[in-house]
């Protein structure tokens, strides 16, 4: 299918779903690497504590206050 064809198709609403290869797709600027931060006792027993409220991980919770104070 031609790339005109294609957009045609999108902008008319049709579901393109079925046309792609997602196999390989990748969402920009997210991209994970694996970080090691050392934490006081007392800093990982509020997280806990905060994560526990949440019903989330520690981790979750580092990652959406570090996204909020960045973003």
């Amino acid at each position: 299918m031609k790339a005109k064809d294609f957009e045609q198709q999108f902008e008319a609403g049709v579901d393109i779903s079925g046309l792609l290869d997602l196999s390989k797709a990748k969402r920009v600027l997210h991209e994970q690497k694996r970080v090691n931060v050392d934490f006081p006792t007392w800093m990982i027993e509020s997280l806990d504590r905060e994560a526990s409220k949440l019903g989330v991980t520690r981790q979750s919770v580092i990652k959406v206050w570090l996204a909020e104070r960045l973003g």
